[in-house]
């Protein structure tokens, strides 16, 4: 039964490959770059256990630790990433459960992140070469962690399907998970402040790193990457005592998945409906025409959907991480922040054709033109990208005390905007790829969609570059020198040119759109 599980995983990834060429060329990059990684870290772990056996352990441990929380943690927030083998499927089939979690656990490792961490688990136990009873350990270790990630993952994600079914759960889930993203970086600049401008103390690096570890080695999560560790300084008891803390977590996960399983299979799906409607919502609030319809339902969409509203939680963390990269008040770095902001805004229609999914069929059957659809998506972006825009580059002046490059800064930041609007209102009618669906998580990228979407997005980020130039060269000059009149000069070039590009990339778009409104009917339906 596990062999049959394998082979339809196989099978499953071999057919996703016929479907889409990009399909092949994502999966191929995949492997080749978890290749990259894997090798990467069995070399370095291999190097560093030659050179010194307690650091190679304790950073193993760290490191192990982070993985198996990635696989514990991350499916939680992108919901249906892998469901090629989802268990709802084989409730008509009659298998016993044992049999069906055992070709399920097994199954989970044939992907790109399982073999990799497979690979990269038994290649770091060769960290220990020199001690063949260690190594024995490490070898384990590897796969009690591997086990671990497996069916950690299933069993988190099975107990808290209910909760992850619901919409509403998804749509703060996914909103939330930015903000962790968002501050990784200035928490590693946080931690470099606070070492000193001085040279790094090697000893007090690798105390720090020793005692982490020691913690790490105690919790489910690092306790299989520590018995090498253990085994090599002959502590025989601490070594049983993380086995024994290993084998009983996953003996744990293993019965939540089992009962979590058993319930799931009996219990229908549930579809997590919303709420009762209340009144006509934004559709009432503008005008009773195609572009006020298609603006309502945009504004919509912009705070009720997850890969739209996600954009809009962002926004709040940029000053939080410029006033950490810039090192609080006063710094210069905080003045990019309404030019930032304006750029994220105005990027964030590019796709939105392809976001609409099969809701996009309602335009064309009903003959919306394209000068309606293109400004009813750019109109709301507009009304709340401006306010808010110029109110973060009067807080940045203000912060960094530079009054004198307001001009400059305001005509950087609108004109940004402008330009960055007029360019996906033209952008995202010609160059459409795939992107997550209604409901999906925002983190989840299509299969085969990794080198389109990374072609589309670098087209039009580098044409919207190319047109800020004639107002982004003197701006910058002019907070930088200072120059006042620059900063005047700043500001007329940019909105004028703003609103030209604007005019233009909408009436372009929309001629695209009047043209090819089946074509993009089709293939937005082809990512389905």
């Amino acid at each position: 039964m596990v062999a049959q599980f394998v082979r339809l995983k196989l099978t499953l990834m071999a057919n996703a490959f016929r479907r889409s060429t990009w399909q092949t060329i994502g999966f191929v990059l995949g492997s080749l770059y978890g290749l990259f990684i894997v090798s990467m870290v069995v070399v370095g772990m291999v190097a560093l256990g030659t050179n010194d056996p307690e650091l190679a352990g304790a950073v193993a441990i760290l490191l192990g630790t982070l993985v198996v929380l990635a696989w514990w943690i991350v499916p939680l927030f992108a919901f249906g990433v892998d469901a090629t083998l989802d268990p709802q499927r084989f409730v008509l089939f009659g298998i016993p459960q044992r049999r069906l979690l055992a070709g399920l656990a097994v199954a989970g490792v044939v992907s790109v992140p399982g073999i990799a961490t497979s690979l990269s688990a038994l290649g770091v136990s060769l960290a220990w070469w020199r001690s063949p009873v260690a190594l024995l350990a490490a070898l384990v270790g590897a796969v009690l962690a591997v086990a671990l990630c497996v069916v950690g993952s299933r069993a988190t994600t099975t107990a808290l399907a209910p909760l992850l079914e619901s919409r509403r759960y998804r749509e703060v889930v996914t909103i939330a998970a930015f903000v962790p993203l968002m501050l990784v970086g200035p928490a590693f600049g946080w931690f470099a402040t606070q070492m000193g401008d001085g040279p790094v103390d090697g000893d007090a690096v690798r105390e720090l790193v020793a005692r982490l570890a020691d913690v790490a080695a105690w919790t489910p999560f690092g306790a299989p990457w520590g018995l090498a560790a253990a085994v090599h300084d002959g502590a025989w008891g601490l070594a049983l005592a993380r086995l024994a803390v290993a084998g009983a977590t996953l003996a744990v996960a293993w019965v939540v998945w089992d009962r979590s399983l058993a319930r799931a299979l009996v219990t229908p799906p549930t579809s997590g409906a919303g709420g009762k409607a209340k009144g006509l919502g934004f559709f009432s609030r503008f005008p009773a025409t195609p572009t006020g319809a298609v603006a309502a339902r945009t504004t919509t969409y912009w705070l009720r959907d997850p890969r739209y509203s996600g954009s809009i939680a962002v926004v709040p963390l940029i000053p939080v991480v410029l006033l950490v990269l810039g090192g609080g008040s006063g710094s210069d770095v905080f003045l990019i922040l309404g030019p930032i902001t304006a750029w994220i805004l105005g990027f964030a229609i590019s796709a939105d054709i392809a976001y609409d999914h099969t809701a996009f069929a309602l335009h064309v059957s009903t003959g919306v033109s394209g000068r309606a659809d293109r400004w009813g998506r750019a109109i709301p972006v507009l009304a709340g990208g401006v306010p808010v825009t110029v109110a973060f580059v009067l807080a940045s002046v203000a912060v960094a005390g530079r009054w004198d490059a307001l001009p400059a800064l305001l005509g950087l930041t609108l004109g940004t905007l402008l330009v960055s609007a007029g360019v996906s209102s033209a952008s995202s009618a010609r160059l459409l790829y795939p992107v997550p669906k209604p409901g999906d998580s925002p983190f989840k990228q299509p299969q085969g969609a990794a080198m389109a979407t990374l072609v589309a997005q670098t087209v039009a980020m580098v044409v919207t570059l190319a047109l800020t130039l004639p107002f982004l060269v003197p701006g910058v000059l002019a907070v930088v020198l200072p120059q006042p009149v620059l900063g005047w000069v700043t500001l007329v070039v940019g909105l004028a040119l703003g609103v030209l590009v604007l005019v233009l990339g909408v009436r372009w778009g929309a001629k695209v759109y009047d043209r090819r409104a089946p074509e993009l009917l089709q293939r937005v339906l082809s990512y389905a």
